[in-house]
């Protein structure tokens, strides 16, 4: 297949990129900084703003299917008025973009792939949450609902589309899981706020073969909960974290004087969901890593 892969070169896109690559698909990565960028190995990087119509916008018009992981990061920094805004004019523009020269072309894209993540829900204490859950609250809920209104817009040019509701993504490298390893490696780790809360978790090679399964198979379609199917509590996965690094995990991390570090955002850590991979599942897709304990071995 021809795919276009929007924002390919970023944390989850260095993952993908590659394994498409490595089935034979011919790939174009649309990115801010095409060149000297090494994380996309031999795939073709065409230069975009992720806003106007341009070069890239002939390889969206040619290509079988397109991927969209463009977008501000989420968790680099307090969540202020003007950051706000970025994070949601970076999805709803990207999309946007991608739309606009996929309806220009005489051929479309056979599948449209779109990110968006369990915020979509909200806060949820208790209960299985399954992709044909209620959209909740709050800055992510809304975001997220506004990105997939975007995306789903795709389906009136005939395209399959995917929304992809990931989970916390874990990886080397980068990604939350980064920011946790410093006070555990200080033995000085342990659970955030209660440590009740759902910590809907996924290695980022399931994310990568999730793309995969969902270009390759068509019964996959609407969102899609990209989530392990071992979700664990807060407590359980600073615990579990905790043993991959043969450090303790016993210094809880209160919820007062992290709200007063970071503000609204605080509520993205100390709240959850207990997302479970219902279509996934149902539709065939083996987790590499479907438990906790073997996934934080292979990242840390």
């Amino acid at each position: 297949m021809n795919i276009v892969v929007a924002g390919g070169s970023g944390f989850i896109g260095s993952s993908v990129v590659p394994r498409l690559r490595r089935e034979g698909h011919d790939v174009v990565v649309l990115t801010r900084a095409p060149s000297g960028n090494a994380l996309t190995g031999d795939a073709a990087l065409v230069s975009w703003d992720g806003v106007s119509q341009g070069e890239w916008s002939l390889r969206v018009r040619r290509a079988d299917a397109v991927i969209n992981l463009a977008g501000e990061s989420i968790g680099d920094g307090r969540w202020t008025a003007s950051r706000k805004r970025r994070i949601v004019e970076s999805r709803i523009n990207a999309t946007r973009a991608l739309l606009g020269a996929m309806s220009a072309g005489e051929g479309k894209p056979r599948v449209f792939i779109n990110s968006s993540a369990v915020g979509y829900y909200g806060p949820v204490e208790s209960g299985e949450v399954t992709e044909d859950h209620l959209p909740g609250t709050g800055f992510l809920a809304d975001l997220c609902v506004r990105w997939e209104q975007e995306a789903f817009a795709a389906a009136e040019l005939g395209c399959r589309v995917v929304v992809l509701r990931t989970g916390v993504v874990l990886g080397e490298k980068g990604g939350a899981l980064q920011r946790m390893l410093l006070p555990f490696r200080l033995y000085a780790g342990g659970p955030v706020g209660s440590g009740k809360q759902w910590f809907p978790w996924v290695h980022r090679d399931d994310v990568a073969g999730g793309i995969l399964f969902a270009l390759g198979n068509a019964a996959v379609s609407g969102p899609v909960n990209v989530v392990a199917p071992g979700c664990v509590t807060m407590k359980d996965f600073c615990a579990a974290l905790g043993a991959a690094l043969s450090r303790p995990s016993w210094l809880p991390v209160p919820s007062f004087p992290l709200r007063a570090a970071l503000g609204e955002m605080a509520g993205m850590i100390l709240t959850g969901q207990r997302a479970v991979p219902s279509q996934l599942l149902r539709l065939g897709y083996h987790f590499s890593y479907p438990a906790i304990a073997p996934a934080l071995a292979s990242v840390v």
